[in-house]
Formats: structure tokens, C-alpha cells, sequence
């Protein structure tokens, strides 16, 4: 029964894709309604922005920004941090920077600089607001976002009352499996998914991440020292 679930089995089995939005090949669930169905389901729901002098950041001038906040749900409390970034995924600073990039023009490899641009309070604000949405996925909610999967591990891919012939399949059997690297938009999804899970081990980990990659040696290893680290 629902009431004898705990709170990450009833919120890691929501079905957020819905919800959901794609930029830069990163997937983004609304902070709004993940709050409301947060709140909706537990309504002794707490969350702070981590305040350091009386501002809801951190700054370093050598690497850039970053916020912090905290949930507690029915007692139970998680933190969570987040980088202020562009749509790049390159750190804001107090100042504009450069930094060498690869692209191919006419068939050759050529390096071209870009400009990432000064952080703004529009930028930390919305940085808060996706940090408070990761928190939340230490709960459950759209937790799977984070690992690259495409549905919550519970939720049925075809209702009983789907005609056999027009069941769809899950993603892992109709598809064939992208093969993760270190150099591509997945693995960036993939160390948040560690980061926000530090009490899964190896096995389990790579076990996850099967389920939606192939996964050579070289990048195995690479996970591998990701979770001793953290």
C-alpha cells in the first residue's frame, strides 16, 4: 500500500518525462512542479537556500560561483550544490573569459575560441532554483533523469488494456544501446548521477548505467575512480 512505501519509493517512481525539457542535450525538470508534487505527496517539506554573508552563493574569482540548498522531508534531510553555468556547461565568473574550442570546418579539425560571458543574479537565481530541483532527486523525483534513463525503474511501459500488437517495448529492448564516452553530453549526466548518489557502489552504479549504455573498459575505469573519490 502506498502508505507503507518510503518517501524515495513513492517520489522514484513518478514518471517525470512529461515535465521535462531538453537544452544543450541535458534534460531539465520544471523546479515548480517537482516543489508541488513534492509537497503534494509530503507536506512536512522543508527546503533553505545555503546563505554564506547574507548572499545565497559562494564565489571564488578562480573558478567561478556556486549554490547550495537543503531539503528535509519527514525529518529526513539531504544538501545539494550546483555550479552557476552557461548553456555550455562552462563556469560563470565575475568577469567574461575565453577558452579553446574544436570544430570542423570545411572537413578539418580547427580550434576556435568562445567567450563565456560575466554571471548575472538572473544566472544565480536559476541556478538556486535547478540546484533545489537536484535536491529533490536525492529523494526520488526524477531521479533517473540524472543516470540518462528514459522512464522511473516502476513504471509500466504499456497498460493491461494496451492491445497486445501496440505494446511498446522498453527503451533497453527496441533500441540499440549508445555507447558512453568521456568527451560527450552523457557523461557530464552520468557524474551528476554519481555525485547525487553517494551510497551506491561499483556494481550497482555500472549495473544502472548498462541498462541505458555500453560501457568499455576505459570508461568503466573511469567510473570507477568517479566513486572513489567522492
Amino acid at each position: 500500500m502506498e502508505q507503507d512505501k518510503t518517501v524515495f519509493e513513492i517520489l522514484s517512481g513518478i514518471n517525470v518525462n512529461d515535465k521535462t525539457e531538453k537544452k544543450n542535450d541535458l534534460t531539465y525538470l520544471s523546479w515548480a512542479w517537482a516543489w508541488a508534487e513534492v509537497k503534494k505527496i509530503h507536506n512536512d517539506c522543508y527546503y533553505e537556500v545555503v546563505k554564506f554573508n547574507g548572499l545565497p552563493y559562494v564565489h571564488d574569482p578562480l573558478t567561478g560561483y556556486m549554490v547550495y540548498t537543503k531539503v528535509e522531508i519527514d525529518g529526513v534531510s539531504h544538501e545539494m550544490w550546483l555550479p552557476v553555468m552557461d548553456g555550455a556547461n562552462k563556469a560563470l565568473k565575475s568577469e567574461p573569459y575565453t577558452y579553446k574550442s574544436t570544430k570542423w570546418v570545411a572537413g578539418k579539425r580547427t580550434e576556435v575560441d568562445k567567450t563565456v560571458e560575466a554571471a548575472t543574479m538572473t544566472d544565480i537565481n536559476k541556478t538556486i532554483m535547478r540546484c533545489l530541483t537536484k535536491n529533490l532527486a536525492m529523494f526520488g523525483l526524477g531521479l533517473y533523469i540524472y543516470a540518462g534513463e528514459d522512464m522511473p525503474e516502476n513504471v509500466e511501459q504499456a497498460s493491461k488494456e494496451t492491445p497486445k500488437e501496440k505494446q511498446v517495448a522498453p527503451a533497453s529492448q527496441t533500441s540499440e544501446l549508445v555507447e558512453l564516452t568521456t568527451d560527450d553530453a552523457n557523461w557530464s549526466k552520468v557524474k551528476m548521477y554519481i555525485d547525487s548518489n553517494p551510497s551506491l557502489d561499483y556494481d550497482t552504479i555500472i549495473k544502472q548505467l548498462e541498462r541505458k549504455y555500453k560501457l568499455k573498459a576505459a570508461v568503466k575505469k573511469e567510473i570507477k575512480s568517479l566513486i572513489t573519490t567522492k
